[in-house]
């Protein structure tokens, strides 16, 4: 009976109950592309964070480097041979600097890794190396010849000199030509590269290191740094007067790389002379809601060192994806909750307008014996219909626009900036730090909007609580009528 009645009354009030579902489904649709839009937006600060951390990184440890004592200025100098022989002579020099923060030591990294909520940790060393080249050439002395009248007069008493005098010799030419041109290098622990710069990166042309190769003279490049300087599997690269087999080529899984030399951490160490050094420790967390925890632990039980998580590194990331995560967090956000609660608001009052031109046929039906709570019921069941109704159209509407979006891919740019605990050298070319090499690292994201199956639940409760409350709004004013009011409405 009350699936019949019910049946029949939805069908007799079709404007009114589609009205009533629209307004709910475009709430709920706005919900779900907001959602959706949040999602690709942490997806995209994911992508440019895996970069800099390598993938599955939680957390790293730094030390904030100190500033410089005494006559060292921090800054890269270089010496070249000038020989008189050594005219028109190529010379090559490279200068190896550790960058970030001051180097730690390496049995910090079993101590960081035997903290609480500690998974695993990993060293690695950072370098830049600036390499000039060229060539001095030498200028020549020449003579000028001045004539008798012109050194008239300089003789001294009684007379000139007489005749001609040759001047004092001047050099004429020469001059240096030189390049420079910077890389950053990083060290890698090649007996676990799950965690650490490698970690984000896919072979894409030979091999990566092997747990044997801990101090070979091998090397990993990035593609974009092979494909600049034209350098591919099997040539060698020379650093510092050290010559290293390429071995591999690599591609970074989500974005750009922005290291272009990967080394064996003990060769990294030996080219750096930081021996037992690392400047940087990736952490992973054995849970990753309690990364915050794991963070306030390391720092606590190590002294004077810095971590950065995820989460702060994330609040460097400026460009125009932040701007549009920042819109979809707030702004977005508080208008799709402005106007679900409106339609939640105009369902209501639709359900209790419609319950007010329905005051005979309630009426009759009290007077034929419902009880108060049967009426309530079925103007409840009717809402939560209408409802339900709702929500279908919504997540139909939701996920066209999300889809929408994802097929446009609309372009974001992402400018990594300084977190403030790598503490960046001072002057001089590859001077700067990590902060400071990410600032100059900008990058495109292509947005998309995924839609999780929580969405799709949200979207459901949505609609279930929009039909209860516009069916409680109704239900309790149908319950206050009288049989009497039935017939004070007969005409």
């Amino acid at each position: 009976m009350f699936g019949i009645y019910l049946k029949r009354e939805l069908g007799r009030r079709k404007k009114a109950a589609l009205v009533i579902a629209l307004g709910l489904a475009l709430g709920i649709a706005l919900v779900i592309t907001v959602n959706s839009v949040s999602a690709g937006m942490t997806q995209a600060q994911d992508k440019v964070l895996k970069s800099l951390y390598g993938l599955g990184t939680d957390m790293t440890v730094t030390k904030a480097r100190s500033a410089p004592t005494g006559n060292s200025s921090g800054r890269p100098n270089f010496e070249f041979d000038a020989k008189s022989n050594d005219s028109d002579e190529t010379q090559s020099s490279d200068r190896v600097m550790t960058q970030g923060g001051q180097a730690l030591k390496a049995a910090l990294v079993a101590k960081v890794a035997k903290q609480d909520g500690v998974a695993n940790a990993v060293g690695a060393i950072t370098l830049n190396v600036t390499k000039v080249d060229g060539s001095f050439t030498q200028g020549k002395a020449q003579s000028t010849t001045g004539s008798s009248s012109q050194s008239q007069g300089q003789g001294g008493p009684g007379g000139g000199s007489g005749g001609n005098s040759t001047a004092a010799p001047q050099v004429q030419g020469g001059g240096a030509s030189f390049d420079v041109n910077s890389y950053s290098v990083a060290g890698v622990d090649v007996t676990d590269q799950t965690l650490g710069p490698l970690a984000g990166m896919e072979i894409t042309s030979g091999k990566t290191f092997t747990a044997a190769q801990t101090n070979a003279k091998v090397v990993v490049l990035s593609k974009s740094y092979a494909k600049e300087n034209k350098y591919k599997v099997g040539k060698t690269l020379k650093i510092s007067g050290t010559k290293y087999t390429i071995i591999g080529i690599a591609t970074a899984s989500s974005s750009e790389s922005t290291t272009d030399v990967y080394l064996p951490l003990k060769q990294a160490q030996t080219l750096a002379d930081a021996k037992n050094q690392v400047t940087t420790i990736y952490v992973k967390a054995t849970d990753s809601k309690q990364i915050d925890t794991v963070k306030a632990t390391i720092q606590k039980n190590i002294s004077g060192t810095t971590v950065t998580t995820s989460a702060d590194l994330a609040d460097t990331v400026s460009g125009s994806l932040s701007t549009a995560s920042n819109l979809a967090t707030s702004v977005g956000k508080w208008l799709s909750i402005a106007v679900l609660v409106a339609a939640f608001l105009v369902a209501a009052l639709l359900t209790s307008s419609a319950v007010s031109r329905r005051v005979r046929e309630f009426g009759t039906l009290k007077a034929l014996g419902w009880p108060s709570r049967r009426v309530t019921r079925q103007v409840v069941g009717e809402s939560m219909v209408n409802g339900l109704l709702g929500g279908a159209l919504g997540i139909g509407l939701g996920l066209a626009a999300a889809y929408a979006v994802t097929a446009i891919s609309p372009k974001l740019t992402a400018q990594l900036g300084s977190t403030g605990g790598g503490g960046g050298m001072g002057g001089g070319p590859g001077g700067g730090g990590p902060g400071q090499q990410s600032t100059q690292n900008t990058m495109e994201i292509a947005l998309s909007a995924p839609v999780s199956l929580t969405t799709i639940a949200l979207a459901v409760g949505l609609a279930v609580t929009g039909g209860l409350i516009a069916g409680a709004m109704g239900g309790w004013r149908a319950s206050r009528m009288r049989p009497a009011d039935a017939l004070r409405s007969v005409s």
